[in-house]
């Protein structure tokens, strides 16, 4: 006889539990305590007796118990054990639980350290992570979707902050894709995202190109008084003679330097392009290294902190001189100083355009040829690398240098 409400309400305790059957193998298990426990009898394919829990009265009514009875039977049907299912559903639950956005994008950063990225790409992704972590932090990374990560970053764009939706937009992408690489989830959200943010404005960075004007922010960094000889005058001075980039430049070491044979090696894990680059020095450039070694040389950094010795330069400090001096960020920054030397290194016609580009340390696609230029064009770097400080002297100087 199957259970109605009634006589489930009626239904008392007893010394040991019981059941109280409806139909189609669903019973209720009442317990000493006085609970009631919804159970489903069944048999698999195999013909192995089984139990399945659907629930606890009156959490679930018999309509319902009935109704979850019903799709385990439909699941039989189909050849699926309803039991082994339920445990499979809650192991992925409880790993999609554990595997939240923030968690997998920890891991994710946790991968590219091992892989040796930059430090500061680094700072960059946990930064990422920081300003996502309200809208899609706590989120199992299966459950995102595409609607869920526009409300994460729209609000950058409506700050007019194109690129910062954009590059937010590419980070949550980035993490996503590893979930899927490694079975947390099935999908990238982002992949049908394209085109759903406002392209943002290519940001050119400031640099002085005119050759008169060049002198004239020489002879202006030259006068700067920080600090009388300060570091940050001689980190301003060197900038031009070395077009490194300027993270480059502020996180150089003593170790990197070799004054005899006249170079400076900047370990791959410190460049864009993740492979050791090789700088010529000039006699100017080595001028400017010993002056600094004065006042820095028993340290690390060759342009420490003035808070700690154990740390480099503020990735500030050189543009912020470039404005001690009346150079506002619309005319000069301290990564201008590399476009000065590619249009004025390429506008003087004495050099390849390939020994520009190694020197610029731009990472050529081609593998084969990136391998091939890296030491193709030493010598002729070598040569441009002195003749380009004689010329920024005889700017500076407001002289003309020699072909």
């Amino acid at each position: 006889m199957s259970l109605t409400d009634t006589a489930i309400r009626t239904l008392k305790p007893r010394e040991k539990p019981y059941k109280a059957a409806d139909e189609k193998g669903l019973y209720l298990l009442v317990t000493p305590a006085g609970g009631r426990l919804w159970k489903l009898k069944f048999r698999t394919l195999a013909g192995t007796e089984k139990k399945l829990s659907l629930g606890t009265y009156p959490e679930i009514s018999l309509r319902e118990a009935r109704g979850r009875r019903d799709e385990a039977r439909k699941q039989l049907a189909n050849g699926i054990d309803p039991a082994e299912q339920k445990r499979q559903d809650i192991r992925a639950a409880k790993i999609s639980a554990a595997n939240t956005f923030s968690a997998v994008a920890e891991a994710f950063i946790a991968k590219n350290e091992r892989e040796g990225l930059a430090a500061n790409t680094i700072i960059k992704r946990r930064w990422f992570v920081k300003i996502l972590q309200k809208s899609l932090g706590n989120r199992p990374i299966s459950e995102i979707k595409p609607y869920d990560v526009l409300e994460a970053v729209r609000p950058f764009e409506a700050a007019k902050n194109d690129e910062k939706a954009h590059r937010a937009l590419q980070f949550v992408g980035s993490v996503c894709r590893f979930a899927v690489a490694n079975q947390l989830a099935l999908v990238d959200p982002t992949r049908d995202l394209r085109g759903a943010l406002a392209r943002p404005k290519p940001k050119h960075l400031a640099a002085i190109l005119d050759p008169d004007k060049v002198g004239e922010l020489l002879r202006a960094m030259d006068g700067y008084e920080g600090q009388g000889l300060s570091i940050t005058r001689i980190a301003l001075q060197l900038s031009p003679y070395v077009f490194v980039r300027p993270g480059e430049l502020r996180r150089a070491e003593w170790r990197e330097l070799d004054f005899d044979r006249a170079i400076w090696r900047i370990p791959a894990e410190k460049m864009k392009a993740r492979q050791e680059h090789v700088v010529p020095l000039s006699k100017q450039a080595i001028r400017l290294f010993k002056v600094a070694q004065k006042l820095t040389g028993g340290g690390n950094y060759v342009f420490p902190s003035i808070r700690t010795s154990t740390k480099s330069m503020s990735e500030n400090t050189v543009n912020a001189a470039l404005r001690r001096l009346g150079f506002s960020g619309n005319e000069m920054t301290a990564h201008g100083f590399r476009a000065m030397a590619s249009t004025l290194l390429n506008e003087s016609g004495k050099w390849s355009a390939d020994a520009i580009e190694r020197a610029l340390a731009h990472k050529d696609r081609d593998s084969v040829r990136s391998a091939y230029h890296r030491g193709a064009h030493w010598s002729e770097r070598v040569e441009m690398a002195q003749w380009w400080a004689d010329y920024l002297d005889g700017l500076k100087a407001n002289v003309a240098v020699a072909a």
